[in-house]
């Protein structure tokens, strides 16, 4: 062999020569290596490692909202024609029926109860359910306690008292059979056609003598929206002596 040739490098094979290592800095990136089985084979350039800013990561997920955030979505209400705090404190299972709500909100309200413009807002308190779960309620028109009842003095007497136990509105059977005997004789139909009521055109009506504004202002879920019916009439009636004097068994007269 002639000595140029001995100064001449040892040929490294092309394979041989990509098994070198990349990386900056005191990184470095092992390349994949080739047996010399595959040689023969097509290689191809390795892929670049992925930049340190675009490495997958794990999806951040937003912070749960604080049930006491979510709670406060539900505690005011905008009040729409045709509500009464009685209708708003049973719709919404207001701690202390409207009582509570009307103490809550007497501020805004003012000295009438029974007045309560669309539009205003009221608070609902802690106990009132959220919006969501109004939403998916199931509406009847009208719920009729299990219970059986005579379709009497008696028995209408006794199913309005369960309704106003359930709305947290004071009474006794002694307290609403005193004043319907006064106003009515007992009679569901009887209306009042003489006094100045009936001259400005809302007579009083049912067992109770309630006249309708009243009665609208002070109906009670769970019973018909008609004066003459007689729970209904009985219920309305013992809601607005609530209001009014603290329960029907402080009523002694006209009210």
């Amino acid at each position: 062999m002639s000595a140029k040739g001995k100064h001449r490098r040892p040929k490294q094979h092309r394979i041989a020569r990509r098994l070198a290592f990349a990386g900056t800095g005191g990184a470095a990136l092992a390349l994949p290596l080739i047996s010399a089985t595959t040689a023969g084979a097509a290689v191809t350039q390795p892929a670049a490692a992925p930049a340190a800013s675009t490495l997958a990561r794990p999806a951040v997920q937003p912070a749960a909202q604080p049930a006491a955030e979510k709670a406060a979505l539900s505690l005011t209400y905008s009040v729409v024609g045709g509500d009464t705090l009685s209708k708003i404190a049973a719709d919404h299972s207001v701690s202390g029926g409207w009582q509570t709500l009307y103490a809550d909100n007497r501020s805004v309200i003012g000295a009438d109860p029974s007045v309560i413009r669309p539009g205003l807002k009221l608070r609902l308190g802690a106990a009132a359910k959220a919006a969501a779960a109004r939403a998916t309620s199931v509406t009847a028109a009208v719920v009729k306690p299990t219970a059986t009842y005579a379709n009497n003095l008696d028995g209408w007497i006794r199913e309005s008292l369960d309704i106003m136990a359930r709305h947290g509105i004071p009474g006794s059977y002694d307290g609403i059979h005193r004043n319907v005997m006064r106003e009515s004789s007992g009679n569901p139909l009887a209306i009042n056609n003489w006094d100045s009521n009936a001259a400005a055109g809302i007579p009083s009506k049912g067992l109770l003598q309630v006249i309708d504004p009243t009665f609208r202002a002070y109906h009670v879920p769970g019973t018909p929206m008609d004066s003459y019916d007689p729970v209904a009439n009985i219920t309305a009636a013992c809601n607005y002596a609530a209001a009014r004097y603290g329960s029907i068994d402080n009523v002694n007269g006209a009210y």
